[in-house]
């Protein structure tokens, strides 16, 4: 869904009361930090009772996030704070209380900050939307508003313009910068046929669109939901923190309990209350990772929400497809071979007729092949796909077939052997074939290959340095070509003739054996999304105007770029340790602070109610220092993909 917009009345009240909120805490930890200055260092008549006024003031936005948590049966942190607070004010402690309040302020300002980040991500999207357009219809030029484009208009696009729609250029040229979607810096030529996104911006040259997909349907408000979908989702890491959180309360205050029944002073209990209040690691955690999430979106890689990126950061096993992922997904017709008689002319139109409606890649291909030579392709009767096998369709009164060999046999075509000795020595090249048959005999063998993606091997190298301890190349290539590809890119293990369902099978097989590790599966968003949905964690390339990536993929990269897997990798890793940092810090933190309040300091003594407070606000800005990293940079080693 794309937010609501400012002049929705419902997001301005909700704005307002927010900034409001947010405002209050600012003032009270201003206020409540000049009078604990006035009450320390100067020791002036009335700060006392400006601290205890503060306090009091405070109090009630923690008891009502205390009352909320108990009603929805939750123990939260704000229940132990209020309990401390109340102490604190009971027994007179006026600068425990102070400090209690900085504390709490504190962690509300930094939550904003992380509900905020969110919200600020949106808008720096919600920042690239036209408003205005300029419609084509016959010779006049109109200029509208967005809302009223629809699907089929011409959208005239001049220099300096950015994209209202996603569509495809109807004429002209341009050099269009998509680093808003993608976080490439590079200018992609754009001519007719093209594609073109929302937001995306034409730096130089005139073209014009016809609009596709508009407003909450564009690339650009997908995008912006999956951010705001991230920010829902938690991990097993975040819920596991939540959970700790809650037991731990309920211990500390069933412990303070039995401290107060042996004997320890009001002012002991409160003391240990006040060090142990986990305040810093309910903010730190989810603070982390929306951090994180938040940085890798900048890099061109959407993952969906934190339970995505911790999956990532524990990646053991990797299931690729081949085409489009390991190899540009590009195949060019290498040559055209013909029998029984048939021209290659013929054969050339007949297989342009059965790729005319099919989006396979060797059927793209074929029409390319066809577009360079300047054959014309006629449209095809009857037609009929077995997807990943092959088509069955007519043209007057002839039959035809074409596809896999293992398609054309299965119709009870038998090959001549010139054509099967053919057909294995393209194989034994490398090369994959479409065999083409008219009437029930087989007219032409059309070979095809695909190039590797540039230092693919580099790049699986890489990610086996990570962690990944093994790849698995899924194709429906046969095993002499999938074993040549496999080889090039450095991967050991390779599964050949494989269809869309037995890719699934796959994937649920290898993830019941492998379990509990985790495993991931690479696709193209399109062909490999029912493998996407099944894995542990999957990963769609080329995800700019793929639905199906946007949809099925927990991560998607903004463009086929393989070597931003590594980045991802890492800034998970980075994101998890940091996480596990802070826990360390807090364990740390609050087992010194324990041991100054129960057995003292040498020098030090012990610590008292207000030194426990002191102490708690101060280490609260370490872990939660510690957690900000995650969005200042991903550590990469730059891989070059030209």
């Amino acid at each position: 869904m794309i937010p609501p917009s400012s002049s929705d009345p419902a997001a301005r009240a909700a704005d307002a009361q927010g900034t409001a909120a947010l405002a209050f805490d600012i003032g009270l930890v201003c206020l409540t930090a000049l009078a604990l200055v006035a009450s320390f260092f100067f020791k002036a008549p009335g700060a006392e009772a400006v601290l205890a006024a503060l306090s009091f003031l405070g109090l009630i936005p923690v008891l009502v996030s205390a009352a909320r948590s108990l009603w929805s049966r939750r123990i939260s942190v704000d229940l132990l704070a209020s309990i401390a607070l109340a102490f604190s004010l009971i027994a007179r402690e006026w600068q425990s209380a102070a400090f209690i309040t900085l504390m709490l302020a504190f962690a509300r300002i930094f939550d904003r900050i992380t509900q905020g980040r969110t919200k600020k991500i949106i808008q720096s999207l919600m920042k690239y939307r036209v408003e205005s357009v300029r419609i084509q219809t016959g010779e006049t030029v109109r200029t509208v508003h967005i809302g009223q484009v629809r699907a089929g208009d011409r959208v005239i696009v001049e220099s300096g313009d950015r994209m209202p729609v996603d569509g495809t250029v109807a004429s002209g040229e341009a050099e269009v910068d998509e680093s808003s979607l993608t976080g490439e810096s590079e200018l992609v030529p754009k001519k007719a046929g093209d594609k073109v996104f929302t937001a995306t911006v034409n730096e130089s040259g005139s073209l014009v669109v016809v609009a596709e997909r508009i407003g909450k349907d564009s690339t650009l408000a997908r995008i912006m939901a999956l951010v705001e979908e991230a920010s829902r989702k938690k991990s097993r890491a975040e819920r596991a923190a939540d959970t700790f959180t809650q037991w731990y309360i309920g211990a500390t205050l069933a412990a303070s309990a039995v401290m107060w029944a042996y004997g320890l002073s009001p002012n002991e209990i409160l003391a240990i209350l006040l060090v142990v209040c986990a305040d810093d690691i309910a903010v730190a955690v989810p603070l982390a990772f929306t951090a994180s999430i938040a940085r890798a979106a900048k890099r061109g890689i959407i993952v969906k929400g934190s339970a995505a990126m911790e999956q990532l950061a524990r990646m053991k096993y990797v299931l690729t497809d081949k085409t489009g992922t390991l190899t540009r997904g590009k195949p060019k017709i290498a040559e055209v071979r013909t029998y029984g008689g048939f021209s290659a002319a013929t054969v050339l139109n007949r297989a342009g007729m059965g790729a005319s409606e099919s989006a396979h890649a060797v059927s793209k291909a074929i029409l390319r092949y066809l577009a360079e030579k300047g054959i014309a392709t006629h449209a095809a009767h009857d037609y009929t796909e077995a997807p990943g096998q092959g088509v069955e369709f007519s043209h007057g009164t002839e039959k035809m077939l074409l596809g896999r060999l293992s398609f054309i046999e299965s119709k009870g075509v038998k090959a001549p052997e010139q054509a099967l000795a053919d057909i294995r020595a393209e194989k034994d090249a490398g090369r994959g074939v479409a065999v083409l048959t008219i009437g029930g005999a087989v007219a032409g063998v059309l070979s095809y290959e695909d190039e590797l993606r540039p230092r693919a091997r580099e790049i699986v190298a890489e990610t086996e340095r990570l962690g990944v301890r093994e790849w698995h190349m899924l194709t429906g290539d046969n095993a002499r070509a999938a074993a040549a590809t496999a080889a090039q890119a450095g991967i050991r293990h390779y599964h050949a003739d494989m269809t869309p369902e037995s890719k699934v099978a796959f994937v649920h097989a290898f993830e019941r054996e492998k379990e509990p590790a985790v495993v991931a599966y690479i696709g193209d968003g399109v062909n490999d999304a029912a493998s996407l949905a099944r894995a542990d964690v999957s990963i769609a390339m080329g995800g700019i105007g793929s639905d199906a990536a946007i949809e099925a993929a927990d991560v998607t990269l903004m463009k086929d770029r393989l070597d931003r897997l590594p980045t991802a990798m890492r800034a998970a890793q980075q994101m998890r340790a940091i996480m596990w940092q802070c826990f360390g810090i807090w364990f740390v933190t609050n087992a010194f602070g324990l041991a100054w309040v129960v057995v003292g300091i040498p020098g030090l003594g012990v610590l008292g109610p207000a030194g426990a407070a002191a102490y708690n606000f101060l280490t609260d800005f370490i872990p939660i220092s510690d957690a900000l990293r995650a969005g200042l940079g991903i550590r990469s080693k730059r891989v070059h993909i030209p």
